[in-house]
């Protein structure tokens, strides 16, 4: 196995990671959401808020993962 093979192969698992934990938060955090709103619906603006900035910073690990992986790959 080449250099440039070992590189994409880590790269591609380190990506794979990324999204798995991006999907495991993302469903962690919209789960509590819904339970919050079932306890407390008068609440339901505030939690829906506070979860739309969560999925927002959840999902930026993946895209700064894909940025990092293309400095491997080169």
């Amino acid at each position: 196995m080449t250099a440039a093979v070992a590189h994409i192969l880590g790269a591609a698992f380190v990506l794979g990671l990324a999204g798995l934990g991006a999907a495991l938060g993302d469903s962690a955090v919209t789960s509590r959401a819904i339970e919050g709103i079932s306890r407390q619906p008068e609440a339901a603006g505030q939690i829906m808020t506070n979860t739309y900035i969560s999925v927002g910073l959840i999902e930026a690990l993946p895209l700064i993962v894909v940025v990092l992986a293309g400095f491997v790959i080169r």
